[in-house]
């Protein structure tokens, strides 16, 4: 398992960009939004040397960015690791008592599948597992 990336909720996400890239020197190398219902989110997906930061501007007043934005304020969102094979590690930690919640289930626009596990095992902080099954093959 390695640090995938990690996810920061922000207000204005041209202006996050703008940040990152230019203040910072990162590489701006996805970018997209999605309207999924429990998503609601334009990301942003910068690459910084040996990191990867993911911005997440909510566009819904449902979107669970927003949500967190209102109760903790902007910042770290989310910590995602990557795991070799996402169904069997989910299966593993479940075997161990940890959950999931399930309706954070999907695959992205670019092949990466991920759930978010409940933060009550981590003391409050979001964690998402991952994976990109394209790259195996």
């Amino acid at each position: 398992m390695r640090l995938d990336h990690t996810g920061i909720a922000v207000r204005r996400i041209d202006e996050a960009i703008e940040f990152y890239t230019n203040v910072l020197g990162g590489k701006l190398t996805e970018r997209y939004t999605s309207e999924k219902p429990g998503v609601e989110t334009h990301i942003a997906v910068i690459e910084l040397e040996n990191q990867v930061i993911e911005l997440l501007e909510p566009t819904s007043r449902t979107s669970p960015v927003e949500r967190f934005i209102r109760q903790k304020g902007k910042g770290v969102h989310h910590l995602a690791y990557e795991v070799d094979d996402l169904l069997e590690t989910i299966k593993d930690f479940e075997s161990k008592g940890f959950t999931f919640l399930k309706d954070t289930y999907r695959t992205n626009p670019y092949g990466r599948r991920l759930i978010y596990m409940n933060p009550i095992h981590s003391q409050g902080q979001i964690i998402e597992l991952c994976d990109y099954p394209e790259k195996k093959e």
